[in-house]
């Protein structure tokens, strides 16, 4: 397999891209932040120059820029652009959820699958290496029950306190980090019930194909000392608990990179790609709090 960098565009230029985005695909080495566009020009040259990148004027100049495109947009955003992106013959990375509605997500999914591209989502906390040993622990775990929550206050105020998250943020943003952990850990979901307002705090009650049951609840707006995410699987032989205090959040993004690069060069994409996503937009949906 080619040592080269894999030459990424990034498409957005807000805080998630500057923070977490572009600082990841521009360490390396297993890739480098080639091109940077943005629907704000200076937004996008104020990354480019950081990280020696090319501002692209347009998404299909930055499609010429790169082998593989990574998205920090709204998911409404990243659904259009991804199938574009797809088309062209670019990998995707993409962030969660995968669009703002199921239509979009599905078909981006099949934009994928079309093209043959290797897609892999942004499930942040499946790359740490607390998430793998429970989730390894979880596979021989008998679990009959489960309560879980993420909670956290970033959008009560400040920058990611955005227009998508205000309406939906606790779903569809926080949403699929635990939806994916609950169908993965337990077995797939066949049911699901939610309550609640999505600007403020929503209960998520899953069915699974073993017949266990269980709970999440999920917040955005809820002062805390710091972000509480935490999963207990309860059973005959006892109890098995995911919390992520004290867990150190950046050990996930060399992993993300060294994955996502091995399948661009590989041509194989890993478990977490589009239909993944797919899968947890159709549990949002069915979850949907109007």
């Amino acid at each position: 397999m080619s040592t080269t960098p894999v030459e990424v565009g990034l498409i957005g230029a807000g805080p998630w891209a500057r923070t977490m985005h572009a600082r990841m695909l521009a360490a390396g080495p297993e890739t480098r932040l080639s091109a940077v566009w943005a629907r704000r020009p200076a937004a996008a040259q104020e990354i480019a120059a950081q990280y020696g990148a090319t501002v692209a004027r347009s998404p299909e100049e930055l499609f010429d820029l790169c082998e593989a495109v990574a998205f920090a947009v709204p998911p409404a955003v990243q659904a259009g652009l991804a199938v574009r992106a797809a088309k062209a013959g670019k990998a995707l990375l993409l962030e969660k959820p995968l669009a703002a509605d199921l239509a979009s997500a599905r078909a981006v999914a099949d934009a994928v699958a079309e093209a043959g591209v290797v897609s892999q989502m942004v499930l942040t906390k499946r790359y740490l290496p607390a998430t793998r040993d429970f989730l390894r622990h979880a596979a021989t775990h008998e679990t009959t029950g489960a309560r879980s929550c993420y909670l956290h206050g970033a959008f009560l105020s400040g920058e990611f306190a955005t227009p998508w998250r205000l309406r939906q943020g606790a779903l569809l943003d926080l949403g699929p980090h635990l939806l994916d952990l609950l169908d993965t850990a337990i077995a797939p979901i066949t049911a699901i019930r939610a309550t609640g307002d999505p600007r403020h705090w929503v209960e998520l009650t899953c069915e699974h194909e073993t017949g266990a049951v269980s709970q999440a609840s999920l917040s955005g707006t809820v002062k805390l000392p710091r972000t509480r995410t935490r999963i207990e699987l309860h059973g005959p032989a006892g109890e098995l608990v995911y919390d992520t205090a004290g867990v150190d959040h950046d050990e996930a993004w060399p992993v993300l990179r060294a994955e996502f690069a091995s399948a661009v060069r590989s041509g194989i994409p890993g478990d977490l790609n589009a239909t993944r996503g797919l899968r947890l937009q159709q549990l949002i949906t069915a979850a949907v709090v109007e």
